[in-house]
């Protein structure tokens, strides 16, 4: 099955007359065009990149006012920075989301990128190799508490001790790790995820080499394809007119055959939903029925 996300922008900025851009998704976009959607990604930071001023809305906030305006998509960040958050506290509000929202929320975490926001409030920012290891840590100690009730744990950068963290939810969050690092990243990524995210970049040659780290890795734990859900992130402008639609489909098509399993689209900031119609009508709609035939 070819899945669709669509990613909503929670920044304001001079495009938007500085006001988050999902707020006004919320209000005139996803209404009509969430029930077509598989997922919605939310993307974690705390303030804007032209000026500190920009509005920039809290991921996590963010997200759970959007479970509850959107009930049948599944929910996911875009990715959290694992250290904005201590990793108790980020299992904890995972295991909240996943009960309150039925079971639909994924943790997309990575080990972040964006110093200068750690430092202005107050967090660490150790290098890379130390980042993932933490990740390492951070993903363990999440999955300890989701399923036990009396959840202890001694690592090398985390610990916890009787964290309890109830209610344990019927289902455990999947988790998507967000990488593009070809020496630990996509490694940890084929290691540890239930999912793995990057962003296209404009190459198929720098993805398909990415890819097949994932894969090699993949292979190197006996996990399988299968077990690994393959997100891709584009940032690209709805298609206007059937041209662009047609290579639209043809771009999503070669990247299916590439083994992208689940497409994390974002289309910035549109005045309205028509343009957004015409894409799950032409887009959509074909790329799943022709995927759909090929498996049948």
């Amino acid at each position: 099955m070819v899945k669709f996300g669509w990613l909503s922008p929670v920044i304001g900025n001079r495009w938007s007359d500085f006001q988050p851009i999902v707020i006004k998704q919320c209000e005139v976009i996803l209404p009509e065009v969430a029930p077509h959607f598989d997922s919605v990604w939310i993307a974690d930071h705390f303030y804007g990149f032209d000026a500190p001023s920009d509005p920039f809305l809290e991921a996590w906030t963010t997200l759970t006012w959007i479970a509850a305006k959107f009930p049948d998509v599944e929910l996911c960040h875009h990715v959290l920075g694992h250290g904005y958050r201590p990793p108790a506290l980020t299992a904890k509000m995972a295991s909240t989301l996943q009960v309150l929202s039925g079971n639909r929320f994924t943790l997309g975490i990575g080990a972040g990128w964006r110093e200068e926001e750690y430092l202005a409030y107050g967090y660490e920012f150790p290098k890379p190799s130390i980042r993932f290891k933490q990740l390492e840590e951070v993903v363990e100690i999440c999955r300890l508490m989701w399923s036990n009730l009396d959840p202890s744990y001694e690592g090398n950068y985390f610990r916890i001790e009787h964290a309890s963290a109830p209610p344990l939810p019927d289902v455990a969050p999947r988790v998507c790790i967000g990488a593009a690092g070809e020496k630990i990243g996509l490694p940890l990524a084929a290691k540890l995820g239930d999912g793995w995210n990057t962003t296209w970049r404009g190459k198929l040659e720098t993805y398909r080499r990415k890819r097949d780290i994932v894969l090699e890795n993949i292979e190197k734990w006996d996990r399988h394809k299968s077990d690994v859900e393959f997100c891709l992130t584009i940032e690209r402008a709805l298609p206007v007119g059937d041209t662009e639609s047609q290579e639209f489909l043809e771009f999503l098509n070669m990247l299916v055959a590439e083994g992208v399993d689940h497409f994390v689209l974002d289309f910035g900031n549109p005045d309205h939903a028509d343009d957004a119609l015409r894409f799950i009508e032409e887009v959509m709609g074909p790329l799943r029925k022709s995927y759909n035939e090929i498996i049948s």
